[in-house]
């Protein structure tokens, strides 16, 4: 729980405010001049103040919990703590009156109706903006955001830009300004609607209590925008959400928003081009795609004629575009207006084009590559904040007021050099607002990411959007990337806005019959592997189970004679390998798996080996690897995986480091105990959450495919170790979770015919190999009857023959005895197994998930 302060008024006015380098003071969000609450503030402090801290930081405790279990992540590229660093959000809103608000509205709708216009004027007009002087040639030919291989291509509507964002500032005067457009696809919505799930459920009396807006009906009507979107006006058009993938800043966000939406998470090897139509890589063969959400920068979208070194995007895209076969949202070659050069010019545009003033005014902007703005900036630049305006200083900033007299001298000595790369900025700083932290509240500065929906006719404003907060309370800048966090932003309710909000929950006509999109094959693939290594890794944490519970048993395994065979078994497996002074009858490991220790293995105290495999090892094949691999298959599917089934994925992530002195046989069997049971919730929300349709059909097959591998290498490495059998099969019985089976099966002690028996020939038994060749059977031929193809008929046939020989070998138990068994026959069975279950694999991915493969109809 968060240390809470000693303080009668949680949130107090900012007081003394700071006048840093001569710049106006910057306005207080809570408080006025007075000192007194602001009005739309007034509600929130009272109900904090009457929580007060203790009952605060326990809500907040709340509150980081649920992040934790949804799962909402920011990667920030090259933070120590790596991928999914966890979302930073404070409990406390940003608080927006309705009328301000309704000010606000109408200026972001305005701007991103004069946003298209100037899009379609420079891509699909004469460019009469620039032949008129509005805007400088310079400013789009010279800029890399122009797409000239883009010009020309026919857009739905002419309309260019469908999501807009806009990154607004609060002024010391109160009002509002615009210091950056995003126009490429911007990010952050997905964002503002979980931060509201999340404070919902921490504040909800207080929500309640103020009546704030709802953030819901602005994804609705996206949806319905995007089905507008669809080329000759395509009923029930397939629609995907076009992503970088999982290493992606904001990846969450983009399987949050395609599950919300209802539309595939797809990457760009997911699409290809056939006959100048964008096709859907799916099981069932190729599926022509409408419309395309793209999450990708608009230069990275093709490598044929864009960006060639390119690996997100999709070869041939821009040619079907061309041929006015698919929508893209936003438009290729939208990102030109990100450019914050152009922020100068807006206001004679606006007045051009719309015959309007600009309502929703830029920060004051000077474009250098203009005479006029470049003596400005030269004459101004400790008042100013100077930005690249493109190009490959882009992501730098300079703060005039902050810069030594040599700093400025090369400032101005790069700008002299290249005034067009170069664009400065009045220097404002944020508005200030309360956020909660270890130590009380602190006042830190606060931006406003704000967005818009249109099909060119409508425009819907998401109420609020994305608020965020600097990391701390003299940081200057605002990045997600630099540490910031983010607010929920609440815009209070007037009685106008319950009419809206009542049309936008209106269901949309003819949502029954829009089409489903199959199921991509890369999709089926992480799947597939998903349910691999879930099971490679509970397979392995159950023989290591077992061999801790024996060395942790009262009866000493060197005195039983247990320890040089556990030994053997577990290298066998392919887990531990012998100790230097042990040789090993044989090594089995599971078909195609070539996973295993360092050769120069630790001591041969089996004791040693195990806990150091379990704290130390994490080359391939460990606890640590397999659990990466779980997460990034499970982060390519995330978009189809409930929000419970990503908790429990969520769970298994590496044991953080063990001291030394808590290293014990018993600390490392709980740790193995929980993991497993994590998988096996995992297993049983499949089970039960997944519908029975392909998706959930290559997850158990990967899985059955795994449990028959892990099968035969058990089996065969205990066919290898020789000694009184009973001890030794009944560790294996404990290890496939079936000693319960066979003692009520049989009423003696473990024997090879008998664990035989329950573990291969046994169809009922879940652990059982002839229990996967039969689900693995069933779910071979539910496939081919889908989707008319199956695996070759050589591997559906061997299935078929291992089965009847596990039938015809007899259910009736030979003795116990070890002379009264044939091992060498039971090996055999094994490697044929192992044998027919790596080529089944390979055939399943070769006609699956690889499209190389001619359909058959």
């Amino acid at each position: 729980m968060l240390e809470t302060p000693q303080a009668s008024a949680l949130i107090r006015p900012a007081g003394m405010r700071r006048t840093t380098g001569g710049l106006p003071a910057p306005h207080d969000e809570c408080f006025g001049e007075d000192g007194r609450p602001r009005t739309q503030w007034a509600s929130m402090i009272e109900a904090i103040e009457r929580l007060g801290p203790s009952r605060l930081s326990a809500r907040w405790d709340e509150g980081l919990r649920i992040i934790r279990e949804h799962g909402v992540t920011y990667n920030v590229y090259g933070d120590p703590q790596g991928r999914d660093r966890p979302w930073s959000l404070d409990p406390v809103p940003l608080i927006l009156s309705a009328a301000e608000w309704r000010i606000l509205e109408a200026g972001l709708a305005q701007r991103s109706r004069l946003l298209n216009l100037i899009l379609r004027d420079l891509y699909l007009g004469t460019q009469r903006l620039l032949v008129d002087g509005f805007l400088p040639p310079e400013l789009v030919y010279s800029n890399p955001g122009f797409l000239r291989p883009c010009r020309g291509l026919p857009v739905a509507g002419q309309v260019l830009l469908h999501l807009y964002g806009a990154d607004l500032v609060r002024s010391e005067d109160g009002g509002w300004r615009c210091f950056a457009d995003r126009t490429q696809s911007a990010s952050g919505a997905g964002y503002a609607h979980e931060n509201r799930k999340v404070v919902s459920r921490v504040l909800p009396d207080e929500i309640r209590e103020v009546s704030v807006r709802s953030p819901s009906p602005f994804f609705r009507n996206l949806r319905s925008i995007l089905e507008s979107l669809a080329p000759m006006g395509r009923e029930n058009p397939v629609m995907v959400l076009l992503t970088p993938g999982p290493l992606n800043a904001t990846y969450f966000e983009h399987a949050y928003l395609a599950r919300h939406l209802g539309i595939p998470l797809v990457e760009g090897a997911d699409l290809t081009v056939r006959d100048l139509r964008v096709c859907l890589k799916t099981l069932a063969g190729l599926q022509p795609v409408d419309v395309i959400l793209r999450r990708v920068d608009d230069s990275f979208c093709d490598p044929l004629e864009l960006r060639a070194e390119s690996v997100l995007g999709v070869p041939g895209l821009v040619q079907a575009a061309r041929a006015g076969h698919v929508t893209l949202a936003n438009a290729l070659g939208s990102g030109l207006l990100e450019s914050p050069a152009f922020l100068a010019f807006l206001p004679a545009v606006c007045r051009h084009l719309l015959n309007e003033e600009l309502m929703l005014p830029s920060l004051p902007t000077w474009w250098c590559g203009e005479a006029e703005g470049l003596r400005y900036v030269t004459g101004h630049l400790e008042r100013l904040v100077v930005k690249p305006a493109f190009g490959r200083r882009r992501g730098r900033i300079w703060f005039g007021h902050q810069l030594s007299t040599a700093d400025k001298a090369r400032l101005l000595d790069l700008i002299a050099a290249r005034p067009q790369e170069f664009v400065a900025q009045e220097c404002v700083l944020p508005s200030s607002a309360p956020v909660w932290t270890p130590a009380g509240f602190e006042r830190r500065s606060v931006l406003l990411r704000a967005y818009v929906a249109t099909d060119g006719a409508d425009h819907a404003v998401l109420p609020g959007g994305l608020a965020r907060v600097a990391a701390s309370e003299d940081d200057p800048l605002v990045s997600m990337q630099g540490g910031a966090g983010s607010k929920d932003t609440w815009v209070l309710r007037s009685g106008d806005d319950d009419h809206e909000e009542a049309l936008a929950a209106a269901p949309a006509q003819g949502t029954s019959d829009r089409r489903l999109t199959g199921l991509p094959s890369r999709a089926a693939d992480s799947l597939f592997w998903l349910g691999r290594y879930t099971e490679r890794l509970e397979q392995r944490l159950r023989v290591l189970r077992c061999v801790l519970g024996q060395l942790a048993s009262d009866t000493s395994p060197e005195t039983s004679g247990l320890d040089d065979r556990l030994g053997h078994l577990v290298a066998g497996i392919g887990l531990l390998p012998l100790g230097p002074d042990s040789t090993p009858a044989r090594a089995v490991a599971p078909a195609g798996d070539t996973e295993g220790h360092d050769p120069e293995a630790p001591p041969s105290d089996l004791s040693a080996r195990v806990l150091d495999w379990v704290y130390r090892f994490d080359g391939p094949g460990s606890i640590p690897d397999l659990m990466g691999r779980i997460r990034q298959n499970a982060a390519a599917v995330r978009d189809r995986l409930s929000g419970d089934t990503w908790q429990i994925l969520d769970r298994l992530v590496p044991h953080p480091e063990v001291p030394l002195a808590r290293r014990s046989i018993a600390h490392a069997l709980g740790l193995v105990q929980g993991l497993i049971l994590n998988l096996a919730a995992f297993n049983g929300l499949a089970m039960e959450n997944m519908t029975r349709g392909p998706g959930w059909r290559f997850l158990d097959c990967g899985r059955r495919l795994e449990r028959g591998f892990s099968m035969t290498a058990l089996m065969t490495a205990a066919a290898f170790v020789h000694g009184a059998p009973t001890p030794l099969l009944e560790m294996i019985l404990d290890i496939a979770d079936s000693g319960m089976t066979h003692r009520q099966r049989y009423f003696a002690s473990a024997g090879w015919d008998g664990v035989v028996e329950v573990l291969v020939r046994d169809v009922s038994n879940p652990r059982a190999l002839a229990f996967q060749l039969s689900a693995l059977r069933n779910h071979l031929e539910a496939l081919q009857d889908e989707f008319r193809v199956g695996v070759d008929d050589r591997w559906s046939a061997l299935v078929e023959g291992i089965q009847g020989r596990l039938r015809s070998s007899g259910s009736n138990p030979a003795p116990p005895e070890p002379e009264g068994f044939d091992r060498h026959a039971l090996i055999a069975l094994m490697e044929t197994c192992a044998q027919g279950l790596a080529g089944l694999s390979d055939d399943l991915t070769h006609r699956y998930f690889s499209h190389t493969h001619p359909r058959v109809s």
